[in-house]
C-alpha cells in the first residue's frame, strides 16, 4: 500500500520536480507542467460512479496517450480507473491504498516522463535506461 509520502518520495527524486499546492491538494510538476496531483472524487463523480465509487486516496497521473490510458486500466481496474470528467484526456486515477510501491515508482515515472520537456526527458532516460 503505498502513501502520499511514498508519492512524495518518488515523485521529488526525478529530475527537476517541484511540489506546489493548489485547491485539490498536492501536485508534482516539471517545468511548470504537472504530472501527477491529489485528486479527491468531487460530488459529481460520486453521483456518476454510484455504488461503485471507490474510496481512500486517489492519485491522478498524467499518461502519454489514451491508448496508455486504456491499457493501464485494464490491466489493473483495481488500481487504475477514470471518471467520465476525464473522457478523452490523457490521465488515469490510482487507488493508492492498492498499488505496491514499484508500480507507483513506473506509474511515476512514465507521468513525469510524458510531461517533461524532450532534452530533459531523453537525458534522464539515456542515464536509466
Amino acid at each position: 500500500m503505498a502513501t502520499w509520502d511514498d508519492v512524495d518520495r518518488l515523485a521529488t527524486a526525478l529530475p527537476e520536480v517541484e511540489r506546489g499546492a493548489d485547491t485539490n491538494g498536492l501536485k508534482w510538476e516539471v517545468r511548470k507542467k504537472y504530472f501527477a496531483y491529489e485528486r479527491p472524487l468531487r460530488k459529481r463523480d460520486l453521483d456518476e460512479l454510484g455504488a461503485a465509487a471507490p474510496s481512500g486516496p486517489i492519485l491522478g497521473v498524467r499518461v502519454a496517450d489514451l491508448g496508455d490510458k486504456r491499457g493501464l486500466i485494464g490491466s489493473n481496474p483495481g488500481v487504475f480507473f477514470t471518471i467520465p470528467h476525464f473522457e478523452g484526456y490523457p490521465a488515469v486515477l490510482v487507488l493508492l491504498e492498492n498499488i505496491s510501491i514499484e508500480q507507483l515508482g513506473e506509474v511515476l515515472t512514465d507521468a513525469w516522463l510524458a510531461r517533461a520537456p524532450k532534452r530533459l526527458a531523453a537525458s534522464f532516460l539515456a542515464e536509466h535506461p
